[in-house]
């Protein structure tokens, strides 16, 4: 089931947002209509080391679902812009693999660098693989958007790195029949589909996973997997105990003290303390870094410098102002001109 929370705490890689910003633009929406309360800045899409959470690149799409129109069929198109090169390392890590069998396992592995909301799981049942979906962590308004997306998506991919159709025997879906899945699907090398099933499962012949990959690099395929498990470590550190004091203090917008947050995790102040500093970290840093992101984050929104200050309980905005400019090297006046002006680029 879906859960905002569990959303809003996930890191995914700045990529699959990206694309899905491209092709709503292409489409004709603004890039302000795109990007609307999502917490991410248009000269955020322009860099590649960023990162957002899970809950903002739902933002996006239910952005583009809603502007474009919810039809069968919508998430198809965005697929086809899914190729390794626009997924940073996690696409090389796929291009070097091996094997088909491979590159599908590394892709799953490290799913958080792609463009998949969803979870997938590889079962092995005699001649036969199953490749089972599990998309209930999406919100249902735009899950069908998903699912399509990321059929094609994968599709897409696999003839980048093997130009042949995908070796599929059966394509279970958790979908309501329609002809626009007929016509596409099988250019993919679908050869049977069942729609209206409990789940969506894709039914790959085992010995065709064993297919070896053109561009296959050992050596290569060993580097691009290491810097995917050391970003997904560094992602994970950053989602423990202090994370979930950021994720507390982001609900008090900040203004939440010591013993605030220790009732609310049912421990000492002295406990408190004592884990942030196994993190390295402090309640004051995790507090500062969390008012600057929420400063941030409404100044781009559009608020007034005096509506931030407010809202996060500052009792002038000269006060704000200082503390701001301590954080960014610059007064909110000019962070929140800077952010308009690269909105507008």
């Amino acid at each position: 089931m879906y859960n905002q929370g569990d959303a809003a705490a996930r890191v995914r890689s700045i990529h699959s947002a990206v694309l899905l910003a491209e092709f709503g633009i292409a489409r004709g929406l603004p890039v302000d209509v795109v990007l609307r309360g999502t917490g991410i800045g248009a000269g955020d899409l322009t860099d590649p080391s960023a990162e957002i959470t899970l809950e903002q690149e739902f933002a996006v799409m239910r952005n583009v679902v809603t502007g474009v129109g919810d039809e069968p069929g919508l998430g198809l198109l965005a697929g086809m812009s899914c190729h390794p090169a626009s997924m940073g390392i996690w696409g090389f890590a796929i291009s070097a693999s091996p094997t088909l069998r491979d590159a599908l396992e590394i892709g799953l592995r490290y799913a958080d660098l792609s463009f998949t909301a969803a979870t997938h799981h590889l079962t092995d049942r005699g001649q036969d693989v199953l490749v089972v979906r599990d998309d209930s962590m999406v919100p249902a308004e735009i899950r069908r958007f998903a699912l399509e997306r990321d059929l094609v998506g994968i599709g897409t991919m696999q003839q980048d790195v093997l130009p042949i159709r995908l070796p599929a025997v059966r394509l279970e879906l958790d979908l309501v029949a329609h002809l626009v899945y007929e016509a596409v699907m099988p250019q993919f090398g679908v050869c049977e589909m069942v729609f209206d099933a409990s789940r969506t499962v894709l039914i790959l012949r085992a010995s065709s996973l064993e297919l070896a990959l053109p561009q296959a690099n050992p050596a290569s395929r060993a580097l691009y997997e290491q810097q995917c498990a050391a970003i997904v470590q560094q992602r994970n550190h950053r989602r423990g105990f202090s994370a979930q004091v950021r994720e507390l203090l982001i609900g008090h917008r900040g203004m939440a003290d010591q013993s605030d947050i220790a009732a609310c995790l049912g421990i000492s102040v002295r406990t408190l303390r004592r884990r942030l500093d196994q993190d390295g970290t402090s309640f004051r840093e995790l507090r500062c870094e969390t008012v600057g992101l929420l400063a941030e984050e409404l100044l781009g929104a559009g608020l007034t410098v005096e509506s931030v200050a407010a809202r996060l309980g500052y009792s002038s905005v000269s006060a704000f102002s200082l503390k701001f400019q301590s954080w960014k090297g610059q007064t909110p006046g000019q962070f929140a001109r800077r952010r308009r002006m690269r909105g507008l680029d």
